[in-house]
């Protein structure tokens, strides 16, 4: 019998080969970032603006999902679809795909494949160049060892009640990670 494709799953059928999977911090995660950033600017040149290696895998000490989370700014004359042709060049499919303009986003994935998790899992958030949370986020945690103990906990805690729920899991940290990028923006305005 034939394996369903992934793009014919429906999204509880998706959740439960996919499992939310925590694990401590694994210094390969770097690796695998540098190693995606050099992908990256290899095919998209003059068209990336900037690439920055985000979520809890950029954290050194947290708990995380072993996800690697990419932000790429693309240039701003670049035109959604050759994102997605430069996406897809990289052996990245479409997740999402929403706004205009300069709200337009991006995101893919690689790693996903018919058996479960590949050994390497990327997402890549694409955007235009903006004042986006998650690097400041990211940097608050690492600043903050308290903080992301706290966040560490609340993703173990969030994993018990939504292991095969990745929305609610999403939804349920973003008043945690709402609230400190506030903190982060109101520590940084008050060093300037």
């Amino acid at each position: 019998m034939r394996k369903k494709a992934l793009s014919e799953m429906t999204l509880e059928e998706l959740w439960q080969l996919f499992p939310i999977v925590l694990e401590p911090y694994n210094p390969d995660w770097l690796c695998w970032y540098r190693e995606e950033e050099d992908l990256l600017k290899q095919h998209f040149g003059s068209r990336l603006f900037r690439v920055r290696h985000i979520g809890s895998t950029s954290v050194p000490g947290l708990l995380a999902k072993p996800t690697v989370d990419i932000l790429l700014e693309a240039a701003p004359d670049t035109l959604p679809e050759t994102l997605r042709e430069l996406g897809h060049a990289c052996n990245y499919t479409v997740m999402a795909e929403s706004g205009e303009g300069d709200k337009y986003r991006l995101d893919l994935c690689k790693g996903y494949t018919q058996e479960g998790f590949a050994e390497r899992v990327f997402h890549l958030h694409i955007r235009y160049p903006g004042d986006w949370d998650e690097p400041v986020f990211c940097a608050f945690l690492r600043r903050h060892q308290e903080c992301a103990a706290e966040y560490a906990k609340l993703k173990s805690d969030l994993k018990e009640r939504f292991e095969h729920d990745r929305d609610g899991c999403t939804g349920d940290k973003g008043d945690f990670i709402r609230f400190w990028t506030a903190a982060a923006r109101e520590e940084i305005r008050k060093q300037q």
